[in-house]
C-alpha cells in the first residue's frame, strides 16, 4: 500500500507547511484510491470502507473522491475488479506448478499462495465474497483451481480418483479452516505443515 502512505505523508506536509500558506490536497490516482479502498477493507472489512473514513485516511475532502468516483459502489467496483485481475495472475502460476514432480507439487503450490496473498487479505476478501457476487466467482475459481491441481497431483502420486478426492478435500478443508481460525489457534510449523502433507500424499 505505497501509494496511500506516501499520499498521506503528502498530505500531513501540505497541512504543516506553515502559516499564511495556502494548503494544497494531494493530487490522487484512481489506483490511489483502489488502494486506500483495499487497505481500509483489510483492516476494517467491506462496511468499514465509506468515503468519509477514506478520505481522512489520505487527507482530502470528499470533492477529490468524487472527481474520481460517482459513488462508493463504483470504487468498490473497481477494487473487486483489481482483486479479480490478481486472482488471474495467482491461478495461472498454479498452473505453471504441474510441470513440477508430484512429490514436490504440493509444497510448491502451498508456496505460491502463500507468497502472493497475505492471511489478513484473504480473511477479508472471503468475508467481502458473502455479499459481493463477482468477489464471490473469483474467491470459487480460485478454490476450484486449487482443488483440482491437489486433486491431480495425488492421482499422478498413484491414489486412485476416490482417494485422490477424498484427500484432496482434507487438503483444501483445512487450508481454509486454517485461515479463519489462525487467530485462535496456534500456528503450525513449516515441518508440521511438510508432515501433514507427508500423511496425507504418502501410500501406504
Amino acid at each position: 500500500m505505497t501509494a496511500r502512505r506516501d499520499a498521506s505523508q503528502s498530505a500531513r506536509a501540505a497541512r504543516g507547511s506553515g502559516a499564511g500558506t495556502r494548503q494544497r490536497a494531494p493530487r490522487l490516482s484512481v489506483d490511489d484510491w483502489i488502494e486506500a479502498a483495499f487497505d481500509l477493507l483489510v483492516r476494517e472489512g467491506v462496511t468499514g470502507v465509506k468515503i468519509t473514513r477514506l478520505c481522512e485516511e489520505l487527507g482530502v475532502t470528499k470533492g477529490s473522491f468524487y472527481w474520481h468516483f460517482p459513488d462508493i459502489d463504483h470504487l468498490m467496483k473497481a477494487v473487486a475488479d483489481r482483486w479479480c485481475a490478481i486472482q488471474n495472475e495467482t491461478l495461472l502460476a498454479l498452473k505453471e506448478t504441474t510441470s513440477i514432480p508430484g512429490d514436490q507439487r504440493l509444497e510448491a503450490m502451498a508456496a505460491q499462495l502463500m507468497s502472493q496473498r497475505g492471511w489478513a487479505v484473504e480473511v477479508a476478501v472471503r468475508d467481502w465474497a458473502r455479499s459481493d457476487s463477482q468477489v464471490a466467482d473469483s474467491v470459487a475459481r480460485l478454490d476450484n483451481q486449487v482443488f483440482d491441481v491437489v486433486q491431480s497431483t495425488l492421482l499422478d502420486l498413484g491414489f486412485d480418483a476416490e482417494e485422490a478426492r477424498l484427500r484432496s478435500g482434507v487438503l483444501v478443508y483445512a487450508g481454509v479452516g486454517f485461515l479463519h481460525a489462525r487467530d485462535h489457534l496456534p500456528d503450525p510449523t513449516i515441518d508440521e505443515v511438510r508432515r501433514v502433507f507427508a500423511l496425507l500424499t504418502t501410500r501406504d
